[in-house]
């Protein structure tokens, strides 16, 4: 086998599907080689979605002319069953999705062994290999756009769980009187911290212009996310109750709210957190972006097939 292979990770949107190709190559570990995105085709709902994504692998594939391409992985925002590749429920990608083979299709089109991963728990392992996560043993993740995703990172893996469903964090109950959420209980952080919320808690038409304006003095914008923020910091002191890690990881489209954010939570970790463990938990933001998703499920491709044998991944202390 040669010394550096490369992998592919899809990451499934409902507006667009990004894709990266990544290598690892011996001591100097991941690298990301090569990136693009196409805007997802749902005009036959989950028909066209499937079709699309095992044509743009084969695509990006064929597009490989330095190295050999071994495994695909495949972010989706939902669940799925990992045995078989079928997926569950997704959120904002139309079609009805429950039981449609996706996996399947996309790995015997490519020949490539193909997996797939949540979108937060592919954030998650993007951070652990590429990014904020790469040098601390623990991190809870929060990935923060439409919805609230989340993940936990312990002993340099990112925790699957049952069915890959382990750090769904955006549902934890904060106000059982709360309002409704979306996944039909009431008081979920997401309910409070999904980005229609945001908008309407800053007076914008989204995140963006909420954060623009807050930036730029406006002082119902910068009010209303620092609400948000108070909502996300008990939501995340929960988390670091229970895990105590060393970071906490910010990630998704309005992370980049940056302070405006990130002070409120850490004052109300003061207040909640466990004498101590609070101080000892840092809150940044993610370092990868928007393409975390992807390199995440190429990751992920990659480890996966490893595990069961299916191929062979180099040694990072191999020279």
């Amino acid at each position: 086998m040669s010394d550096t292979s490369r992998y592919i990770g899809l990451d499934l949107g409902g507006t667009n599907i990004k894709w990266v190709v990544v290598e690892r190559s011996g001591p100097d570990g991941w690298h990301t080689l090569d990136r693009g995105q196409v805007p997802t085709d749902a005009s036959r709902e989950e028909e066209s979605v499937v079709a699309q994504l095992a044509a743009l692998a084969t695509e990006v594939r064929d597009g490989v002319d330095d190295g050999p391409v071994a495994t695909c992985g495949v972010a989706v925002p939902g669940l799925y069953v990992p045995e078989t590749g079928e997926v569950v429920f997704l959120t904002n990608v139309p079609g009805e999705w429950s039981g449609t083979p996706t996996g399947a299709p996309i790995e015997q089109a490519t020949g490539l062994p193909t997996a797939l991963i949540n979108d937060a728990r592919a954030f998650g392992l993007a951070e652990l290999r590429f990014g904020a996560g790469k040098d601390v043993s623990s991190f809870v993740g929060f990935t923060l756009g439409t919805g609230v995703g989340g993940c936990f990172a312990l002993g340099n893996q990112v925790v699957q769980g049952y069915r890959g469903r382990a750090g769904e964090l955006g549902h934890q109950t904060i106000d059982p009187d709360g309002p409704w959420c979306g996944c039909g209980n009431r008081g979920c952080m997401e309910a409070y911290c999904r980005a229609d919320q945001v908008a309407a808690e800053c007076g914008t038409r989204d995140p963006r212009e909420a954060i623009e304006k807050a930036r730029a003095g406006d002082q119902q914008a910068i009010d209303g996310l620092a609400r948000i923020g108070r909502y996300l910091g008990i939501g995340i002191s929960n988390a670091v109750t229970i895990v105590t890690p060393d970071l906490v990881i910010l990630g998704g489209g309005w992370a980049s709210a940056g302070d405006l954010i990130i002070e409120p939570i850490k004052a109300e970790m003061r207040r909640r957190v466990l004498i101590g463990s609070g101080d000892h938990t840092e809150v940044v933001q993610a370092e990868l972006g928007t393409w975390a998703g992807a390199i995440g499920a190429a990751v992920h491709g990659a480890e996966q097939a490893a595990r069961a044998g299916r191929i062979e991944l180099p040694s990072e202390t191999s020279e």
